[in-house]
């Protein structure tokens, strides 16, 4: 009898081989201790969402405060000058805070993505624009954009647990800063009922996202309100709640038994209309999830709430693969399906957080097959312009010498481009001076559009 060749058995290579139960390994004990002002805080306060929402840092005066004698004054003041100019002001939780290595904050990922540092500030590429996905110009109603044939957006409110620097809703979320004049988005039964309105009349609509700002911030009462106003609207199908709360502040979940409640009984009622209502988040970072967020989401899951996840991929934060594939291991081991990550929206301020497109194909490409299909994110462009999500590599062009990307989207619109433009750092010199040039600018796209055939 033949025999199978022994090839067919032959170990996984040590360098292929994921670190071992690595994804396993969850932050636990009292580290929150390591910032002076909390080194007394008892687990039972921290582990208070009420104790979360007083203690977060709204100003960084105050953050300066609570940092003394743990970082630099060269830091402090970098910090300072960073806020000056940052289109995002501070909102930060005490569960964040303690996350970051503050013995190396410079370096570390979390602090990249709330703290700004004005030694890290990189100018603006020339084509970022505050609204760089257009979801004003798809607007139906104040805070409800219809892009997708089947599915809307619907913004009821503005402010979140915290607030990142990258947010490419930055037009409207929080209070004024670095000169950016904000849309308000309030909670508002007026604006609220005229998007519900829009909603009822359009029998096309079956996919609701509920975002903002973030849910997190609605109380039990307006939380259930929406979802059973969704639920009386025959033709949707599905509800989506979007939350970065779960990554940043685990504690509601865990402590505010009113909110989880609203969540799981939509979800129930959901269930029982034929209507899938699910939860969206938005981990960036391995370090992110802790024992905590493991407790919380268990929470959900015991009640029978689906968990997703939107990562942004952030240069020096998560734009390294094997940073990347931990996170998208340790987001499937507490039950957290890993949805999309999207390349960085061209928002103004925060340049140094943006990569290329190709480092972003090279990231998935390593990502893919690091564990089971269903669990492997998405990597999107969500194209400038309003084109809507597209996968990476499905570019008419991409021309790396100079930058430019174009993307067709015949859904939205067929005969227009899209598109996504790399950052000016990693350009020739002679591109990058072209790219501050308005005409030359003109050129080097209207050339990149003609070679895609559009």
């Amino acid at each position: 009898m033949a025999t199978l060749s022994t090839s067919l058995h032959r170990p996984v290579p040590v360098e292929k081989q994921p670190a071992l139960q690595e994804h396993s390994r969850l932050r636990t004990g009292d580290w929150w201790r390591k910032v002076p002002a909390w080194r007394n805080v008892s687990p039972s306060e921290f582990l208070d969402h009420r104790w979360q929402v007083r203690n977060s840092v709204t100003d960084p005066d105050k953050l300066a405060q609570l940092l003394s004698g743990v970082v630099t004054p060269s830091f402090v003041e970098d910090m300072r000058a960073g806020f000056r100019i940052a289109p995002m002001q501070l909102r930060v939780t005490p569960y964040v805070l303690g996350l970051i290595d503050w013995r190396d904050p410079s370096r570390d990922p979390l602090r990249k993505q709330f703290v700004p540092l004005a030694s890290e500030h990189e100018p603006d590429h020339p084509m970022g624009t505050l609204d760089c996905l257009e979801e004003q110009r798809d607007a139906r109603a104040p805070g409800l954009t219809h892009r997708y044939p089947d599915k809307v957006l619907f913004l009821a409110l503005d402010v979140c647990p915290v607030y990142c620097r990258f947010c490419t809703r930055s037009y409207s979320i929080g209070s004024h800063a670095g000169g950016v004049d904000k849309l308000d988005f309030h909670p508002n039964a007026e604006r609220w009922e005229e998007a519900f309105r829009y909603i009822r009349g359009n029998p096309q609509v079956e996919d609701v996202v509920v975002s903002g700002g973030d849910v997190y911030m609605l109380n039990h009462r307006l939380l259930r309100s929406i979802g059973e106003e969704l639920l009386r609207i025959d033709h949707v199908r599905r509800i989506r709640f979007a939350t970065k709360g779960i990554a940043v502040m685990p504690q509601k979940i865990l402590s505010d038994e009113a909110w989880l409640g609203a969540v799981a009984d939509t979800a129930e009622a959901g269930r029982a209309a034929g209507v899938h209502v699910c939860v969206h988040t938005h981990f960036n970072h391995p370090r992110e999830i802790t024992e905590i967020s493991r407790e919380a989401v268990d929470r959900l899951f015991q009640r029978g709430v689906t968990v997703r996840n939107q990562s942004v991929l952030l240069r020096g934060v998560n734009d390294d693969p094997d940073t990347m594939a931990l996170l998208v291991r340790r987001l499937g081991y507490i039950n957290v399906r890993p949805y999309y990550v999207y390349v960085h929206d061209m928002v103004p301020g925060v340049e140094s957080l943006r990569t290329t497109l190709s480092k972003a194909i090279e990231v998935e490409k390593r990502v893919r097959g690091q564990t089971a299909g269903f669990n492997t994110p998405t990597f999107v462009c969500d194209a400038y312009g309003g084109g809507g999500k597209r996968a990476l590599n499905s570019f008419e062009t991409y021309d790396r010498r100079v930058g430019v990307a174009v993307y067709r989207s015949p859904v939205v619109d067929p005969g227009r481009a899209f598109f996504y433009f790399d950052p000016l750092r990693g350009l020739d010199e002679k591109v990058r001076e072209a790219w501050r040039v308005p005409a030359k600018r003109r050129r080097m796209i209207d050339s990149t559009v003609e070679r895609s055939g559009l």
